[in-house]
């Protein structure tokens, strides 16, 4: 299977080759068919075969070779994840010794995954949920990543980096999958209208908890706020990005950029299949 309009330097942008994924992840093999055009792939609606497919993708890299974290966690699409990795690459082409922080990091920890495998890049991830960060800290023993990602708790909910911020913290850039929806049943009717259009109304097939699904206010408010403490260290970091989802977010963050004294706002347009989003950028 191809994926459309994934970053030059991806290296699933040229599609997957199952056999090798069996030989990364076994247990991927019992999924595997070939589609009504003679393909080999899996039953996207099934949440077991997406996610042995995205352990079989993430195993393809010699540093990772274990990744567990219960079902009900978000199960990030590696493909897609991996290009938020290779355009901060790409913003930061100058950068010798980049340090990232991650915002969000959740169970599966998979931003600092992917940069330390694809860059060496050193991270601090941060989280509100404590299980998450302990199935996180799992993650980063087993692998043997310690010396490259430390993570940080959020104790207040109200708050993104204000509470993480250290006195001699320095980044080379931010990074963030915010929440999408408004509240949990505004989440719950998404997951119904996906799981109809994937045939299956029993599952859901990305799965995912309450602070990695919503925020009181939506995207828009957790943008924003993020944008706004941004403003409270603007030495930070060099770089503060974020992914976007709607595109009247971005006009917004633009418009409110300008009176905090946001000295570029860049765009970043990602497509990934029929899925358009874009990843926003700014720096003081």
């Amino acid at each position: 299977m191809k994926d459309k309009g994934l970053h030059l330097k991806n290296k699933f942008n040229k599609g997957y080759n199952f056999d090798e994924l069996i030989q990364k992840n076994p247990e991927i093999e019992q999924f595997v068919t070939k589609n009504k055009h003679g393909n080999f792939s899996i039953d996207f609606s099934n949440p077991k075969a997406v996610k042995e497919l995205n352990k079989a993708l993430l195993f393809s890299y010699d540093e990772i070779f274990v990744w567990d974290f219960p079902d009900e966690n978000l199960c990030p699409p590696i493909p897609g994840r991996l290009d938020y990795i290779h355009h901060i690459s790409d913003l930061l082409s100058t950068e010798d010794q980049v340090k990232i922080l991650d915002i969000g990091t959740g169970a599966t920890c998979i931003y600092p995954l992917l940069g330390v495998a694809e860059y060496k890049w050193n991270f601090v991830a941060t989280d509100i949920d404590l299980d998450s960060l302990d199935t996180a800290q799992d993650i980063i023993d087993y692998n043997n990543l310690d010396g490259f990602i430390k993570l940080r708790q959020q104790f207040d909910e109200q708050h993104i980096l204000k509470g993480i911020i250290e006195e001699n913290d320095s980044f080379s850039a931010t990074m963030c999958n915010p929440p999408f929806y408004k509240s949990a049943e505004e989440a719950r009717g998404a997951n119904r209208r996906k799981t109809r259009n994937l045939g299956n109304n029993a599952v859901r097939n990305f799965s995912g908890n309450n602070n990695e699904l919503w925020y009181i206010g939506g995207e828009k408010a957790f943008l924003h706020n993020y944008l706004y403490e941004s403003s409270l260290y603007p030495k930070i970091s060099k770089w503060f990005t974020s992914l976007v989802s709607k595109k009247e977010n971005v006009e917004s963050l633009r418009d409110s950029s300008k009176k905090l004294g946001v000295s570029q706002f860049r765009v970043i347009h990602m497509n990934q299949g029929n899925k358009v989003t874009r990843i926003v950028c700014w720096q003081f």
